[in-house]
């Protein structure tokens, strides 16, 4: 998979392959990959096909907040010890898959544009409905080309100013390799809806002002104390707190990606 040249028109999904949609953030700390995890189950339990990929190259953690031991990770793909289908393995409590990352690896980290667009393209292939990219925080060089690859950037940010400031920056850098991508922001952890939406105007403006582009909000995902408990326990929020806030909040962004 080539990313396509920035005077060429973006291509459609090709007809069967899975939505590929990018999690990211500009720092850590917002709950990025609690949100992939939660997007994912919650995907699943609407009859979705979907495979949660590690794309933290340098500080995989899915496996870790799901309680998984893989026997192959995305290192064993890339050496070539096993095909990408053969190291998949299913997270059983949520109802979907995963293909887990390796942490502390910095050969991972640095992967060269060549093998991110290898990854990408046997990610597309994948006989899945949606394929979620939990990308690593930061801007780094193969975390900015998975997102450019992606059909969707979801991103995440909460309202503290740090927050809001990296999360400026993703959009800019991806604004400016993929003009016409289809960029959409998560405010997670938020005191209240209005507090959110609050926190969504502030980001929104200033890329509105300064990108001459205004992302559109996916969703807001209030304050739970119970996401706290469920990462402790190393389970998926749905299976340990099923009416919980903030899976409520997760769901509602869950039904408009399945509508795409």
């Amino acid at each position: 998979m080539q990313i396509r040249n920035l005077s060429e028109p973006r291509p459609r999904r090709r007809a069967g392959a899975p939505l590929l949609t990018a999690v990211a953030s500009g720092k850590g700390g917002v709950g990025k990959t609690w949100f992939s995890v939660t997007l994912a189950q919650t995907l699943a339990r609407a009859a979705q096909r979907v495979l949660l990929f590690d794309g933290d190259l340098g500080l995989a953690n899915v496996d870790i907040q799901l309680g998984l031991n893989p026997g192959y990770d995305l290192g064993s793909v890339l050496s070539g010890k096993v095909s990408m289908p053969d190291a998949v393995q299913r997270c059983v409590p949520g109802g979907f898959d995963v293909l887990a990352g390796r942490s502390g690896s910095g050969a991972l980290a640095s992967l060269g544009t060549d093998a991110v667009d290898q990854m990408l393209a046997g990610l597309a292939r994948m006989p899945y409905d949606h394929v979620l990219l939990d990308l690593s925080a930061g801007l780094d060089p193969a975390t900015q080309r998975m997102a450019a690859g992606a059909d969707i950037l979801l991103v995440i940010a909460t309202d503290e100013p740090t927050s809001l400031t990296d999360a400026y920056a993703v959009i800019k850098l991806h604004a400016a390799a993929v003009p016409d991508g289809e960029v959409r922001l998560v405010i997670n952890q938020a005191a209240s809806d209005t507090a959110g939406h609050r926190t969504y105007a502030t980001l929104a403006r200033a890329c509105t002002q300064f990108l001459g582009r205004t992302p559109v909000l996916a969703g807001i995902v209030r304050r739970d104390d119970k996401v706290r408990d469920a990462i402790r326990r190393q389970m998926p929020l749905l299976s340990r707190h099923p009416a919980s806030i903030a899976g409520a909040d997760v769901a509602r962004i869950a039904g408009n990606l399945s509508s795409l």
